[in-house]
């Protein structure tokens, strides 16, 4: 059985090893432009397929039958091929905002919800916004009466909604709305999942404001599809699990400490232990720059150095499963923070200072190593989700890295 996922732009989908988790099919990308859609659904070369940005209430259109769901929120993510080859467009994007909702804990019921675009996963989440009795529902499109231009007049809304692509990869620091426009807001749900946290996530953890990103109703959708293709049902728990899975799969893991604390030796042990890959971003930014961290610093001074640092993991940070064992230094700019947080977990690796070398390395070598640490070790542990000590053979101290990871992501 042959299913798939059709879009434009799914380079970075993770639906290929989240419908392997459900198991069963073999499940492709099929990246289609506009002018080719005709003749990839008359081909018919697959069983069902999943259908994302920008065809949604396309296939609503094209399909030859709509179940009731479909119907009711007017757009198709998904689509099985019948009998006859006719085409059924069916929709789970409902069940998995749903599944999204209760999750996150966010009370629909009552509250004036802002929705952010007018495509077809906002038709979506509009339909159980209704379902869960939301006293107004606004929506937010670039050239509607409500428009990003007069957001003003919705300054009450207690729930925003972004059904929009605004933040996703690789376009990562942007955000579709300044959340502080929004003083009385009591939840934020961002339905995009790659980065794990957007733009507009992070500004939301940062305010204190509820919130989820968009991997949970990836997952939830995923399953009720998958149910559809195969005909067999598949337990709610399984949703559970193949989220943590997934989650823990994606997340990278952001070792961050002083200079000689043994961030590359137990990054490297740790990117073993979980088979990913790993980067040192010193050794990646000498690399880029040519030279030595010592050589670019006495060249150009360490402010340009920093800079040079930020756009490097500007870059890693956009990536996902990977083991970075970052500069020392890294945590003296705040706006490296939200670079490494949006996809990952940042792990403090503590470590005597008497068992910190400094030969090799400029910063360290220039006064006193207990300074720098005093200056340094409340924005270390300001970056930090977790504090793991580094006092014993790296092997095990990856694995108390990977069990402090697993503790706090459950």
């Amino acid at each position: 059985m042959k299913c798939g996922l059709l879009g434009e732009k799914l380079e970075h989908s993770y639906s290929p090893e989240l419908h392997a988790f459900f198991g069963g099919y073999d499940y492709d990308l099929f990246e289609v432009p506009a002018q080719d859609l005709g003749s990839f659904l008359k081909a018919q070369d697959f069983h069902g397929i999943n259908v994302t940005i920008p065809y949604k209430t396309t296939l609503y259109d094209l399909c030859d039958n709509l179940t009731e769901a479909a119907r009711a929120i007017g757009s198709v993510n998904t689509v099985v091929k019948q009998p006859g080859g006719f085409l059924l467009g069916d929709n789970t994007d409902a069940a998995g905002f749903e599944g999204m909702v209760w999750k996150s804990r966010i009370r629909i019921l009552g509250r004036k919800c802002l929705v952010l675009g007018s495509g077809g996963a906002s038709m979506a989440v509009q339909y159980v916004l209704r379902k869960l009795g939301a006293e107004e529902i606004t929506v937010i499109s670039r050239t509607g009466p409500d428009n990003y231009e007069n957001l003003e007049q919705h300054a009450d809304a207690q729930v925003v909604v972004n059904t929009t692509p605004v933040g996703m990869y690789p376009n990562t620091t942007d955000a579709p709305v300044d959340l502080r426009q929004f003083p009385q807001c009591e939840g934020v749900l961002d339905v995009v999942y790659n980065p794990a946290r957007t733009a507009l996530i992070q500004q939301a953890e940062a305010l204190g404001i509820p919130y989820l990103g968009g991997l949970y109703m990836l997952v939830e959708q995923a399953r009720c599809a998958s149910q559809i293709f195969t005909g067999r049902p598949l337990q709610a728990i399984r949703t559970k699990e193949a989220y943590s899975a997934l989650r823990s799969r994606k997340e990278n893991r952001i070792l961050v400490g002083m200079p000689g604390c043994g961030k590359s030796t137990v990054g490297r042990a740790l990117a073993e232990l979980l088979d990913r890959p790993f980067v040192d971003s010193d050794v990646e930014l000498e690399r880029v720059l040519g030279m030595s961290a010592g050589d670019y610093i006495l060249k150009a001074g360490e402010e340009a150095f920093r800079a040079q640092e930020t756009a490097l993991l500007a870059r890693l940070g956009k990536l996902s499963g990977l083991i970075i064992a970052t500069g020392g230094g890294c945590v003296t700019r705040p706006e490296n923070y939200p670079l490494l947080h949006q996809n990952g977990t940042i792990i403090f690796l503590e470590r005597e200072l008497s068992k910190m070398p400094k030969k090799g390395r400029p910063l360290s070598m220039r006064g006193s190593l207990q300074d720098m640490y005093t200056v340094r070790l409340p924005l270390y542990r300001r970056f930090a989700d977790l504090t793991v000590p580094n006092d014993g053979d790296p092997a095990e101290v990856a694995r108390n890295v990977e069990e402090a990871y697993e503790h706090f992501s459950n």
